[in-house]
């Protein structure tokens, strides 16, 4: 349904390196670059990040991104760890939402609610 979602944020250069850290044990990188916003994905520009136009607190976005395996959700969430990301929830199974969902939510530096999830069996 969504071709892409970009999203505003305080500090740019943080941002970045948090994106830069957790999407790439996704398969994702910087694809473009298009004044001081940033597109990433893995083979069109599909998130993107940019500066917010005016100073004020944002209201907190939950937003998943896919996950290929179990193992990819794991790095997802270490390398939120690493990059010193508030943790909501650890890596696990959450069958409330179905019997393979697993998924991990931390913040981002924005204070958004951010997960990776993968629906493939163990």
């Amino acid at each position: 349904m969504l071709d892409h979602l970009g999203i505003q944020v305080s500090d740019p250069a943080a941002s970045a390196a948090f994106y830069d850290a957790v999407l790439a044990p996704l398969g994702a990188r910087r694809i473009l670059e298009f004044g001081e916003n940033i597109g990433y994905g893995t083979s069109a520009p599909d998130f993107w990040i940019g500066p917010a136009p005016a100073p004020g607190k944002a209201r907190e976005s939950h937003f998943a991104f896919t996950a290929p395996d179990r193992e990819s959700v794991d790095a997802f969430f270490a390398a939120a760890v690493g990059a010193g990301a508030e943790v909501l929830h650890e890596p696990r199974v959450r069958p409330e939402y179905h019997e393979h969902y697993y998924g991990a939510f931390v913040r981002d530096p924005d204070g958004n609610n951010v997960e990776a999830v993968s629906h493939a069996p163990a």
